[in-house]
């Protein structure tokens, strides 16, 4: 990252120092540091973010700095701040300044189009129409976050024949290792231990390990977070449940879709899903696979009343490409893969603000 362009420490406290660059190191973010306050005005017109030590805000403010992005930082509670300065304090305000770092080194952009994939019932293909929106993500070039938040399905990974290390003597990144993470995580640092492709990174459950329950909260506000600031889509393949985690994903996805397969079984379990997905949810539209004679798409989007988003026929050799292990929806005749693309070119893409 260039010099100019690094968020600023400006303290001659030396404690105060260690207690920053331990928080930038926390949000992996190179910083520029200055101990004295020319050498801070020097740097301020330039910096997106200047964290000054209350040992150098009375000096720097009496300097008249330009205008620009400050906080005041000080480990003694009876510290203030002038007017129109943010004061945070260490310890307690940690988790804050890491945040406004991390931030400060990404250049704002829009996060990245989030479609959500959830199955009218168990069994439907939502897995299968995650992933093809996934590989439909890659041919255009976008850098895409498949995330697997559903502990008990099979993990898109098999799907896309992935289902091993990222790379040679590197150790995989499951949900696992965030069950307990509620903090900033970074999605250049997560990716590099996902499985994928090379324009798609696979977060899903190790298969060795027993999932212990739901996915936490927590851990899915921080990783999703991250996947729609650090790519370019985020697909999510969800559970049927409507735990707190499956919650958080459809509220912040642009648009979810309900597969359903076009049997009466499923349209009856899917008219469970739904009234949820509509309080959730601020786009739903319908995947009918498999539809002939009378339960056509059409009937089956007019029973439910949901807008029909496609309607998928049957394609006879996709059960026998997925028994021999071959990844569904890569043939450019393929219905699922003609209506992945026909998605993604719809969404937007992701653009940083100027």
């Amino acid at each position: 990252m260039d010099v100019q362009h690094r968020p600023l420490l400006a303290t001659a406290d030396p404690l105060l120092l260690d207690d920053l660059l331990r928080l930038a190191t926390a949000a992996s973010t190179e910083v520029t540091v200055a101990r004295t306050p020319d050498r801070a005005l020097s740097l301020w017109p330039r910096v997106p973010l200047a964290v000054v030590g209350a040992d150098l805000h009375a000096a720097l403010r009496d300097a008249d700095p330009p205008a620009g992005r400050h906080v005041v930082v000080s480990r003694d509670p009876r510290a203030t701040a002038t007017e129109g300065s943010r004061l945070l304090l260490l310890p307690r305000d940690e988790s804050v300044l890491v945040d406004l770092i991390a931030r400060a080194a990404t250049p704002a952009r829009a996060p990245a189009p989030t479609v959500s994939v959830v199955g009218g019932r168990g069994g439907a293909g939502a897995s299968m129409v995650a992933v093809a929106l996934a590989l439909a993500g890659g041919r255009t070039g976008r850098s895409t976050a498949l995330l697997d938040a559903d502990p008990l399905g099979c993990g898109p990974d098999l799907y896309l024949g992935c289902d091993h290390d990222p790379s040679p003597g590197r150790r995989r990144t499951g949900w696992e290792d965030l069950l307990n993470r509620s903090g900033r995580v970074r999605w250049r640092d997560l990716s590099a231990g996902l499985p994928g492709t090379p324009r798609v990174s696979v977060l899903t459950w190790t298969h060795e390990r027993e999932p212990t329950g739901p996915l936490p909260v927590g851990a899915a506000r921080a990783v999703l977070s991250s996947a729609r600031e650090g790519t370019d889509l985020v697909v999510a393949d969800l559970p049927r449940s409507f735990d707190p985690a499956t919650t958080v994903f459809l509220n912040r996805s642009d648009l979810v879709l309900l597969v359903v397969p076009a049997d009466v079984p499923s349209v009856v379990a899917a008219t469970r899903v739904l009234s949820r997905l509509r309080d959730e949810a601020r786009a739903v539209r319908l995947v009918v696979r498999g539809a002939r004679g009378e339960l056509s798409a059409d009937v089956v989007a007019h029973t439910l009343r949901v807008d029909l988003g496609a309607d998928l026929p049957p394609e006879p050799g996709l059960a026998r490409s997925l028994a021999a292990g071959d990844v569904p929806a890569r043939h450019p005749r393929s219905p699922l893969a003609r209506f992945a693309d026909r998605v993604v070119s719809g969404l937007p893409s992701p653009e940083k603000v100027r």
